[in-house]
């Protein structure tokens, strides 16, 4: 049985500060648990009695099983499914050093927790495994933010830091960043390692940011020069440039 005590906590972790103090996230649903339990300490796992046997293989240091109408009044989903878990969170050292080595995210300011889950999946698929975030960013464990994500945050680490700092630390490192002023990235040299920045949804790049950026690219409407919309979706415009990056890997 769930007491309300456990109920109560369970649905404290919408707010940051709540998921800041006790150091864990939420995640609901069969896919997302089963894809993050064998990468995350899991505190807590609360399912029916049917998933618990059905997926015993998952581990927790606590396992609650309940009844369907129980687990809906915990789940933060219109929809509730079968299990959520409480995860703890990860700790990950930044490194400033490894962008120089590989292809990374930057997001200055992303503040959608449905475009930064999307965005951290769209990384997962094309083999980014590095997402450094601006403090302006959505947080990563928020309970939106990891239901976009279909698991993938298990393989990707966000890191929280100064963006400008950063891309100082690079020196000659490419920095990439898209702009309407910028070159036809399908006309640009692109590299195996670097920064691709992504900016805000309403915003873009900001100023100062923008001025660190050295290789800015386009991605062109078609055909080139008519009557369009102003702008991409900046999840929609990352999955475009991740992809053509990794093409000419190929």
């Amino acid at each position: 049985m769930l007491s309300k005590n456990k109920i109560k906590f369970i649905r404290s972790l919408e707010l940051k500060k709540f998921r800041k103090e006790n150091g864990v996230f939420l995640a609901e649903g069969n896919k997302l648990v089963s894809d993050l339990a064998p990468h995350f300490v899991c505190k807590m796992l609360v399912a029916t009695a049917e998933w618990i046997k059905s997926n015993n293989n998952i581990k927790a240091e606590e396992i609650i099983a309940v009844e369907k109408d129980e687990l809906s009044r915990a789940s933060l989903l219109k929809t509730p499914q079968d299990v959520l878990a409480v995860f703890e969170t990860p700790s990950y050292t930044v490194s400033y050093e490894t962008p120089k080595r590989e292809l990374c995210l930057a997001l200055d300011d992303v503040q959608d927790p449905g475009n930064l889950g999307t965005i951290i999946r769209i990384a997962d698929w094309f083999g980014i495994k590095n997402i450094y975030c601006s403090h302006g960013t959505a947080d990563t464990f928020g309970p939106k933010t990891v239901q976009a994500t279909m698991g993938a945050l298990a393989r990707v680490r966000l890191h929280y830091c100064d963006i400008k700092e950063l891309i100082a630390s690079l020196g000659d490192t490419p920095v990439f960043g898209t702009f309407l002023d910028g070159k036809n990235i399908y006309e640009t040299e692109l590299s195996t390692n670097g920064l691709i920045i992504m900016g805000n949804e309403g915003n873009g790049i900001s100023k100062d940011v923008a001025e660190m950026v050295n290789r800015k690219i386009l991605i062109p409407n078609y055909p080139q020069g008519n009557e369009t919309t102003d702008s991409l979706n900046v999840a929609v415009a990352t999955a475009i440039v991740c992809s053509e990056f990794r093409r000419r890997q190929i």
